[in-house]
């Protein structure tokens, strides 16, 4: 199959936009190839709006690949205390809700799921500290936008083919580099 013309991003936040921007940008996409859905700023729940949105964005995924136009759809949302499986099967129930089929193996649907939030896999990209899924980290006094390139180019080359991760390389994040594997399908 070959690279989508289009990669439509459904985030919670601008740190998770950064990130997936800069790492498909690092896989060779241009800024007119990559859609990012405008998201709430400070009103109410982020995660609820992802939920809320990710069945329609699935149906115009869907749309676009029957139409012949090679797509795909990149969604991030915070497990924060629940866990990855629990964030995947709410999408799951999202889908249901709206009628949508569940996603299949072969459709370019990345879902991915930092734990606690997207501040913990910047740190584990861009260190080898040891690091939990339980803190939260994002009250850390650091300067998020100058580590996300890094921690970027560090998630492209994690999700290269048969790159073996790094010992301190979380779980969470163990389970989004392989669904970044589904833009290659």
């Amino acid at each position: 199959m070959s690279n989508p013309s289009l990669v439509i991003v459904l985030v919670e936040d601008q740190r998770q936009e950064v990130l997936v921007y800069k790492y498909l940008r690092h896989r060779g996409r241009e800024p007119h190839e990559i859609r990012i859905r405008p998201y709430p700023i400070g009103q109410g729940s982020a995660e609820g709006w992802v939920l809320s949105k990710f069945a329609a964005e699935t149906g115009e995924y869907r749309n676009r690949q029957a139409c012949k136009g090679e797509t795909a759809l990149a969604v991030m949302i915070d497990a924060d205390a629940n866990t990855v499986e629990r964030r995947w099967t709410q999408l799951d129930q999202a889908l249901a809700k709206t009628g949508e089929k569940k996603i299949s193996k072969r459709e370019r649907i990345v879902r991915l799921v930092p734990k606690r939030n997207v501040e913990t896999w910047i740190l584990c990209l861009t260190s080898e500290r040891e690091l939990d899924e339980d803190t939260n980290y994002k009250r850390e006094k650091h300067k998020w936008h100058e580590l996300i390139p890094t921690a970027a180019g560090t998630l492209r080359e994690w999700s290269r083919p048969k790159t073996e991760l790094p010992a301190h390389c979380l779980n969470s994040l163990r389970l989004g580099v392989q669904e970044l594997k589904r833009l290659d399908s």
